[in-house]
């Protein structure tokens, strides 16, 4: 089974993170696609209330062996070299960053599905949930979609 190395990350995902696991790539030649998903936090409007943070929690052991299958799976259906998935914990204020995968192949096709893929069932299968905070510092717990 291929490693899955911790996910989670403190707060928003820096663009400097981004910038680096983008540059880590220019010399591996064989791959000629990236497909890059970036999760950004929208300040919507519900009752007249606007989120202003979402604050994310974990059951992070599960996670971690559910990203670890999904990961496994992901490489055997499509022909991938890479995947880069870093998640948000904590407090991530509205225009910020929150979830950042790139899957890396050497065609785009193989990388765009698994990219969609990957989002998708991140979302549905990870015991991860957000907690959006207004602006008047009332919550409720967001539902994926």
């Amino acid at each position: 089974m291929n490693k899955t190395k911790n996910i989670f990350e403190k707060g928003a995902i820096s663009p400097s993170l981004i910038a680096k696991s983008i540059a880590a790539h220019s010399e591996k030649t064989e791959i000629g696609a990236h497909h890059i998903f970036l999760g950004q936090i929208r300040a919507d409007k519900t009752d007249g209330k606007t989120v202003k943070a979402i604050e994310y929690t974990a059951y992070e052991d599960l996670a971690l062996t559910q990203m670890a299958l999904i990961r496994e799976e992901i490489f055997e259906k499509y022909k991938i070299s890479c995947m880069h998935i870093h998640h948000s914990l904590g407090i991530v204020n509205t225009g910020e960053i929150c979830l950042f995968v790139m899957i890396s192949s050497q065609h785009r096709t193989e990388a765009t599905n698994a990219c969609i893929e990957v989002v998708e069932r991140i979302k549905k299968e990870l015991p991860i949930w957000g907690k959006e905070i207004f602006e008047d510092e009332t919550h409720q717990w967001k539902t994926n979609r």
